[in-house]
């Protein structure tokens, strides 16, 4: 016990010192990923069974043709579409972050509450936050981008050196089931997220848009990328445009129309939507998903939580494999139905 608690100190220590190397990786990781299963979605449109081999592999590199150029096309898109909005955003945050410090002062002498503006937090040291944080992640995509081509070039040679590393026959067989289980619920969650991910946030930017919110495709963005942290990210993407509806002023039936509009967004998408189309993928404790939430967090930042629940989808599967360590999937899940664990050993 004494020994498992060290190691697992140990690990953490590692992983908290490493996170300049991991943090990359995981990047990298988590762009392949995406990458592969939206080619393998793809594959689909095109016959399972070519009568012809060569067929077949055109039909792949045709998969994987039209995955890069899906992501060519978002990244082409945030370059000249959304990245000017953030540009436009950032003189306004003093007016902004004035606005409040001027409705926190109403509603404290309103209500006769002793709190005054200097409590409220600083947009400006927020928005400083976030941006030293994205340009960290900046500098590092050089790194990620060298990872991402080895990855992509030496995926056709993993089967390969699985067999090698695992030359056993029934160790191979375990490892490889494992392997197949997280390869396809992983690249399912990494899809699905992204698909109702980005389509929340289209149809958020048309609504704000349509009620004439201030920087309507800031918001959208925002909704789109904080919907990857589970829980606190659909609440604070929802919640930065309301409150800047309060803060500008905006009508009561407009801000009526954006909460009610955005909110019910997350809802339907979030929780309607996307549990039927991954399934049994996210058979996870909510508690669960929370501590290992802020686990990630306190050891790598933002992009920990953004990164939280694939590895807790990837942990889940794998101690659901093994006698010794079935009872933490039996915690980790939401209603005690874990994976079936591969009995030919």
């Amino acid at each position: 016990m004494v020994n498992g608690l060290i190691l697992f100190a140990g690990v953490v220590v590692l992983l908290w010192l490493g996170s300049s190397i991991f943090v990359p990786l995981l990047v990298a990781t988590f762009l392949w990923y995406l990458i592969n299963a939206t080619a393998t979605y793809y594959r689909k449109i095109f016959p399972s069974e070519p009568r012809r081999q060569n067929v077949g592999i055109l039909f792949d590199i045709i998969s994987n043709v039209l995955s890069l150029a899906t992501f060519a096309g978002l990244i082409y898109l945030f370059a000249t579409r959304v990245r000017p909005m953030f540009g436009e955003l950032l003189p306004a945050i003093p007016e902004i972050q004035a606005r409040l410090n001027n409705l926190w002062r109403y509603l404290s002498e309103t209500f006769d509450i002793d709190i005054t503006a200097i409590s409220l937090p600083s947009i400006e040291t927020i928005a400083s936050n976030v941006g030293s944080s994205v340009a960290k992640l900046a500098t590092s995509m050089g790194m990620v981008i060298v990872y991402m081509i080895f990855m992509f070039v030496e995926q056709s040679t993993f089967h390969k050196k699985f067999a090698v590393l695992f030359p056993n026959k029934n160790q191979h067989k375990k490892m490889r089931y494992i392997l197949s289980s997280i390869d396809e619920n992983m690249k399912k969650y990494l899809f699905m997220k992204t698909l109702v991910s980005a389509v929340t946030g289209i149809i958020s930017y048309i609504w704000m848009y349509m009620l004439g919110l201030e920087f309507a495709g800031v918001w959208a963005f925002a909704i789109f990328i904080l919907s990857y942290i589970p829980t606190i990210g659909a609440i604070i993407g929802c919640g930065m445009p309301i409150l800047f509806a309060i803060i500008t002023g905006a009508t009561l039936n407009t801000l009526v129309l954006v909460s009610v509009g955005l909110i019910g967004l997350q809802i339907l998408f979030g929780n309607i939507i996307e549990p039927k189309l991954t399934g049994k993928t996210l058979n996870l404790s909510t508690l669960a998903i929370l501590i290992n939430l802020v686990f990630w967090g306190l050891i790598w930042g933002v992009a920990g939580m953004f990164f939280s629940v694939p590895l807790l989808v990837a942990t889940f599967i794998i101690t659901a494999q093994f006698d010794s360590t079935r009872w933490i999937a039996i915690l980790l899940s939401a209603d005690g139905n874990i994976p079936e664990k591969d009995e030919d050993e």
